[in-house]
């Protein structure tokens, strides 16, 4: 029992002197909550609140809770007793009485006659009798309340641990009804698929004609029998060359594939029944709303007749609507008419393709680029870009972007020129001005720009439209879309930018695709452009922004199959922010988690920042000076320079600040994180209390807009909850999400929820690179997001575990920025520089990982659903973030363009909150 500050009996001056404490993680400690009279002593003493369902019990704020413990005398003498408070944290939380305490309905003698104090001195228990001792606390505030209660009676002392979690309101109604259940996952039938009998295809997903088909790229046989006994090719062993590029990078997909598959095999169910919804057969899926598995129109799974011998074919059932819990389905004719409301299936879930395939033909079109695309190196001679000078349109741009900017628009083609910039030193501003460059300046100039999610395309859109100086004709700019993505996400300012039929977007036919000057796209839909025909070298520029979160082959979809030698790539990203999310823990420890940006510097050229190959932008106009100052010295050695001004209009107005010159402030709570139902996400109902409490202090009396505020957590499930909190206030405008989801983006104040509150959890974090807590990367990004105010809530004892977060809260509370329970002893820490390579922020699985039906590991874990890297799609697939299949339908026909290449605006057009789950949250 881990009791900080214990005092001998001879330190004691008088019975009353107190005792301290520090945090006892009530999961770790083994004295708490438990009480077995058969291992106790003479004097046997049992324990007040005890435990319920293994966790703390729950009081309200602002009330008094009360229970009694007993102490029994077993002797056959007497014994005089000391009963006391030792500590309590908070401090003098907890009270001791002989009386019961009085309730609400108490008449006034009773209160008067009721006595509580800290110590009940020198009582007389005869042998055999029992003493009853009330223990009362009455919390004002939410979170754990701890107190050790001591009896002494001689020279001897019994301990007893008190956890209560105080709570309010809102906390109470997130309480779970579903406890927690760990079901393990049962070995299954085996289930062959390779002979079966086809299903009917949803209509607006068939087949269309495409001028390039994607080859189906089946796995080899011997590949996969190889690296199912985990041994590796040959091409994986020498490492990654010129020569054997593609078939390195098809490896690593492979076993990208496999893993996704197996992933899958955990949702798999078997004994189901489906019931008939009109010309479907539907199939209730737990988990399926919260995209455990991710299903979505125009997938498919097989089914087999539970009591199959053998002789029966499996069917394939192709996605017609998802409703909740339940997909409905259609079969071959034959199996929706031999069907009954008593047939019973086993069914597997299958992961579409397509992005991968996707990837597989851009690592082999990769072979016929410029080798100086891929191997920049001193064999080749090293360039001299001959630039000029521009007259800017945005009158905000630094020497350094404007540089870059020169460089871009003298650069002759290969190798890619990188645009290096550390959060919010404008990156995405310097790609929008070089584009109305090239738009401005070079008449057949072709600009194709890709970012890693639909969001962060849009955004580069709407820069690029409200840009002052310039006016991109409507007919010359156009946002490529995936098929499967929701046509309500998208503003009604970005649709008429969008080819769509039937609310379902589109690729334009190949005519009117070549005639834009701009083209937007994500980094997998721009797989569309090779698939409707567009040559190499038909764009003149090819942009890459957010480089850094994707993969190189997801990189390569653009490049590989679009660039000549001519053709100018810009990379613009961060190599200390997220990298990709990869699902295979081999392939990401191999290559597959570096992205092409960050294997660009490991060529010399880009290393030494030589001018003519990257520009390193370090003047950061987002952060408040004193956010960025952490940062700055942890991950880009002191360098960024903080440039933004007006940085005290938001915390002028913010009278709850502990330190209004400070843009930081901390709210150490020790709360309680819990699942609930079969679903193994984390959340905690404490720190989501007070989130809301803060989000309403900082919208009161119109101080912080709801729209300027985003909740940054590192758990699906705390989304979710704090989601529902928001929703039930009408407080929808407020962002919440995963860093990723963060990633490239900012808000005037960014919440940071943590939510672990045990050390058993985040140390399993900490070992497989779990949440966000003991990620640099992830750290780097949470904390940059913010403008003018960054909270932080959590445990600050589970948090200062971890070096960068230890830093961030002594920083806050060197500042008088600090808030709530009691603080830990400060650590020193061993500097170390910041590790670039294999840091990636995909999901570290522990070894001999075995995973159940609820995606749970068994092996002590629980598998947070791709919330390794907050990344919470399981449907196979990249992080397309809230693009969650982008792409992933080779279906869609090419109707004739209207209104020279766009199509009309029709109907009502509602702008909702993305869903960015890809899940790290994938």
């Amino acid at each position: 029992m881990s009791v900080s500050g214990y005092k001998s009996d001879d330190e004691y001056s008088v019975i009353a002197d107190k005792g301290e404490i520090g945090f006892i993680d009530y999961q770790n400690d083994g004295s708490s909550g438990c009480y077995n009279p058969f291992d106790e002593g003479p004097v046997v003493v049992s324990v007040p609140f005890p435990f319920k369902k293994e966790k703390p019990q729950s009081v309200t704020v602002g009330e008094t809770s009360f229970d009694s413990f007993t102490v029994k005398n077993t002797m056959d003498e007497p014994v005089d007793l000391w009963t006391k408070i030792y500590a309590s944290n908070p401090e003098d939380s907890f009270t001791l009485s002989i009386l019961k305490p009085p309730s609400k309905d108490s008449d006034l003698k009773e209160r008067q006659c009721f006595y509580e104090t800290f110590t009940l001195e020198d009582r007389m228990l005869e042998p055999g009798d029992t003493l009853t001792i009330w223990v009362s606390c009455k919390p004002k505030d939410i979170g754990l309340h701890t107190t050790v209660v001591t009896v002494d009676w001689g020279s001897d002392r019994v301990e007893r641990v008190v956890f209560l979690l105080a709570e309010d309101k809102i906390s109470s109604s997130l309480t779970s009804n579903r406890p927690y259940s760990r079901s393990r996952r049962a070995p299954k039938k085996d289930f062959a698929v390779d002979d079966y009998v086809k299903g009917s295809r949803p209509s607006k997903v068939v087949e269309r004609s495409f001028r390039n088909r994607l080859p189906l790229y089946e796995i080899p046989k011997e590949i996969r029998e190889m690296i199912e006994n985990k041994e590796f090719p040959d091409d994986l062993n020498e490492g990654l060359t010129a020569r054997n590029y593609a078939n390195y990078y098809k490896t690593l997909l492979i076993m990208e594939e496999l893993q996704l598959e197996e992933d899958m095999r955990a949702y798999d169910m078997e004994n189901v029944s489906m019931k008939r919804r009109g010309i479907y057969l539907s199939l209730e899926v737990p988990g399926l709303a919260e995209r455990r598995p991710s299903l979505v129109h125009g997938d498919f799974i097989f089914v087999r007749h539970a009591y199959d011998d053998g002789t029966d074919h499996a069917y394939q059932g192709f996605v017609h609507r998802v409703e909740a819990d339940e997909v409905h389905m259609k079969f071959a004719s034959e199996f929706h008419q031999r069907h009954t409301a008593g047939s019973v299936y086993n069914v597997r879930f299958t992961y579409n393709r397509i992005n991968t395939r996707r990837l597989y033909q851009a690592v082999d079109a990769a072979e016929m680029l410029d080798p100086n695309f891929l191997f920049p190196s001193l064999h080749s001679g090293k360039r001299m870009i001959k630039t000029k000078p521009f007259v800017p349109i945005s009158p905000a741009l630094n020497a350094e972007q404007i540089c870059s900017i020169e460089m871009v628009l003298g650069c002759k083609g290969a190798p890619p020129y990188v645009i290096h910039g550390p959060p919010g030193t404008g990156k995405t501003m310097t790609l929008v001005e070089a584009i109305v460059q090239l738009y401005t300046t070079q008449r057949n100039a072709r600009v194709l720009v890709c970012a890693p999610s639909n969001s962060a395309a849009d955004h580069i859109l709407e820069k690029l439209l409200c840009l002052e100086g310039v006016r991109i004709k409507d007919n010359e700019i156009f946002r490529l879309n995936a098929a499967t993505r929701s046509y309500e996400e998208i503003k009604p300012e970005i649709i008429r930018f969008c080819f769509f039929d039937e609310l379902i977007f589109k690729c334009p036919p190949l005519k009117a695709l070549t005639r834009y000057k701009l083209v937007v796209s994500t980094y997998m839909s721009a797989s569309l452009l090779n698939a409707e025909g567009v040559n190499r070298g038909h764009f003149t520029h090819i942009l890459l922004d957010e480089a850094g979160q994707a993969s190189e082959p997801e990189n390569m979809i653009a490049v590989s199959n679009l660039c000549l030698t001519e053709t100018v790539v810009v990379l613009a990203g961060d190599p200390r922010q997220l990298g990709p999310v990869i699902y295979s823990r081999d392939a990401e420890s191999l290559g597959l988690g570096k992205s092409y940006l960050e294997r660009l510097f490991e060529c010399d050229y880009y290393c030494e920042g030589d001018e003519n190959y990257v520009t390193k932008l370090v003047k950061n106009y987002r952060c408040h000076p004193e956010i960025l100052d952490l940062p700055s010295k942890l991950f880009y050695d002191g360098e960024l320079v903080a440039s933004k001004e007006d940085t005290d209009s938001v915390l002028a107005s913010l009278n709850f600040l502990p330190n209004k010159e400070f843009p930081m402030v901390f709210y150490g709570i020790q709360g309680c994180d819990e699942r609930e139902g079969n679903n193994p996400s984390w959340f905690n109902r404490i720190e989501i209390s007070k989130v809301i409490e803060t989000i309403k202090r900082l919208t009161a009396n119109d101080c912080v807009q709801e729209e300027d505020i985003g909740v940054i957590t590192p758990y699906r499930q705390q989304v979710m909850k704090i989601k529902e909190v928001l929703d039930r206030l009408d407080m929808t405008e407020v962002k919440v999400g995963s860093v990723e989801q963060f990633q490239g983006q900012e808000k005037q104040v960014i919440i940071i929820s943590t939510v672990r509150s045990t050390i058993k959890h985040n140390e399993f974090d900490r070992a497989y690179c779990l949440g966000f807590l003991s990620n640099p990367r992830r750290f780097n990004v949470a904390i940059t997001r913010a403008i003018s105010l960054l909270v932080i809530i959590g445990n600050p004892h589970i948090i200062c575990k971890d070096m960068n977060w230890n830093k961030l809260l002594w920083r806050c509370v060197d500042n008088n920025a600090y808030q709530g329970c009691g603080l830990p002893e400060q650590e020193e820490f061993v500097e170390e520089p910041f590790k670039q390579e294999g840091s990636s922020n995909g999901p570290q699985y522990p070894p001999e990982a075995e995973w159940n039906n609820s995606g749970e590991l068994n092996n002590g874990g629980a598998n947070e659903n791709g919330e390794w890297s907050d990344g919470w799609n399981n449907n196979g697939g990249k992080n397309e973030k809230e693009e969650c299949c982008d792409g992933w339908k080779d279906g869609g026909s090419g109707e004739e363009i209207k209104n020279g290449g766009k199509f009309e605006t029709r109907g009502d057009f509602v702008a909702k909150e993305e869903d960015e789950w890809s899940d790290g949250w994938k």
